[in-house]
């Protein structure tokens, strides 16, 4: 297959030439869902190398912890950004976006597929959306920057790189209450982004979506490349189930040791690997572990403390103590720590599924991204390698190879059975909501508090805040003399 027929033509309106563009092909879903095992089992079908779009995989260290692919199950297919990064920087989009891009080139130079493969949108946004083809601010109307850093941002931000400035949360109110609303008072990072970017452009952040900015932010129709976007899915419950076997397998295989190895009393838990879910949930065991360590054991403990010769040793000891914690029985304080932690890791995973599922939602209903689902819920439900070839690899295959072959417009797009849009989203995407019944919960854009109005919680909760009004009312109706004994 040559390099030709992986690429989209175009006319440039300019020069009315035609200017091909590279056709890569993009694999995305929820955590648990098997989108690095689809990448590799494409392999048998097609010459592909992996670009890694997960923003805890592409650093160095923790690897059970991220569940990144261990080289023996990868089957010989070249994994790029995967374990690369330094642990205690922080990687951003934009940096995600100039990394990938020439590994796309070098790839198709090779007459291979480049494969994006990963869980963090905002990495495939800051690749293939428009928004980030340069980064100037000289003409706003037709260019905007997004950029979200960790799963609790909205998916409206932008990132220009790393600032060193320091301003605070009420200079931005002060200056773009609008756009202040949009962050966390303490996201340090985002504030001090937000304020340079006017800085230098004179160009309040709020403004550069309004207009044209806001009509063309997330979308992929003018992008540099011509994507394939695949999504791994299954229903929520089912994934639920999965991770938190994972997380019980990511235990027998080591996670206690690296969250031991990474624990710095003093560690910065904003920025690189120490993000990761899995991380800081271990941080008040730890704490209590090794104080109690110090201050209760033998001699000769707190001398290995002190000595660096028996450092090494000393710590497989205090790992293996670790676990032999929680396989005891009782309860003591420990054990209920440690177990909490791990409870904890379970949770977030959960949350993250629901964050991931709801942002590809959004990158379908708000910027019509043309997200083709395959189904692996049977797959993972039965632990069935023929459910997993039949229902997933098996479309994902077919899927390709009509977009190769320039018949992209032929394939039917499957479409997300929660999703029942059939117009665009109208997109109020900075206006902040605030939820009074669900203890003054703040929700941004009217898709978002959409969503929200439908969700079991919020339901549920206006039921009960009803019941218990009715009751009052009822109470206040009835004379006291009518209550008999």
């Amino acid at each position: 297959m040559d390099s030709g027929s992986r690429q989209q033509r175009s006319l440039n309106p300019s020069n009315g030439k035609t200017i091909e563009k590279p056709k890569v092909v993009v694999i995305m879903g929820p955590t648990g869902s098997g989108k690095s095992k689809l990448a590799i089992d494409l392999a048998s079908h097609f010459p592909v190398e992996v670009i890694n779009a997960d923003s805890m995989q592409v650093y160095q260290g923790l690897d059970v912890l991220t569940n990144k692919v261990p080289p023996h199950e990868q089957k010989g297919v070249p994994h790029h950004l995967l374990g690369t990064v330094s642990p205690n920087i922080e990687f951003t989009a934009k940096e995600f976006r100039d990394s990938a891009i020439p590994l796309i080139t070098d790839i198709l130079s090779r007459n291979q597929i480049p494969v994006i493969v990963g869980g963090t949108n905002y990495y495939i946004q800051a690749l293939v959306s428009p928004f980030l083809l340069d980064d100037s601010t000289e003409d706003v109307d037709e260019s905007c920057y997004t950029g979200l850093s960790g799963d609790e941002q909205a998916d409206l931000e932008f990132d220009s790189g790393r600032d060193d400035s320091n301003y605070r949360y009420e200079d931005l109110q002060d200056l773009d209450p609008v756009a202040a609303n949009r962050i966390h008072p303490n996201n340090q990072r985002k504030i001090n982004q937000y304020i340079s970017l006017y800085a230098r452009s004179g160009v309040l952040p709020s403004k550069l979506f309004q207009g044209k900015a806001a009509e063309n932010w997330g979308r992929v129709d003018k992008s540099r490349f011509n994507c394939c976007f695949i999504c791994v899915d299954a229903a929520t419950p089912v994934l639920d189930r999965y991770v938190e076997q994972r997380v019980d397998c990511m235990i027998d295989a080591g996670l206690l040791d690296e969250v031991y190895d990474i624990y710095n009393v003093n560690g910065d838990y904003t920025r690189g690997l120490r993000q990761a879910i899995g991380v800081r949930e271990f941080e008040e065991f730890l704490k209590m572990y090794l104080s109690t360590i110090r201050n209760n054991g033998a001699t000769e403990s707190i001398d290995a403390f002190l000595n660096p010769v028996s450092t090494n040793t000393h710590d497989e000891t205090l790992k293996e103590h670790m676990r032999a914690i929680l396989k005891s029985s009782g309860n003591n304080q420990l054990k209920i720590l440690l177990e909490g932690a791990i409870d904890k890791v379970k949770l977030n995973t959960r949350r993250l599924i629901r964050i991931q599922k709801r942002r590809l939602n959004r990158l379908q209903t708000l910027y019509e991204w043309n997200i083709h689902y395959v189904d692996s819920m049977e797959a993972i439900s039965c632990k069935s390698d023929e459910s997993w070839a039949a229902d997933v690899v098996g479309p994902a295959v077919n899927i390709i190879t009509t977009f190769l072959s320039d018949k992209e417009r032929m394939v039917p797009k499957l479409e997300d059975p929660k999703s029942t849009s059939k117009e665009p989203i109208q997109r109020d995407l900075w206006t902040q909501y605030t939820c009074k019944a669900c203890g003054d919960k703040v929700l941004r854009g009217a898709h978002e508090w959409e969503q929200h109005q439908q969700g079991r919680r919020h339901r549920k909760r206006i039921s009960q805040l009803r019941k218990s009004q009715a009751f009052c009312l009822a109470e206040q109706r009835q004379p006291h003399s009518s209550f008999k004994s």
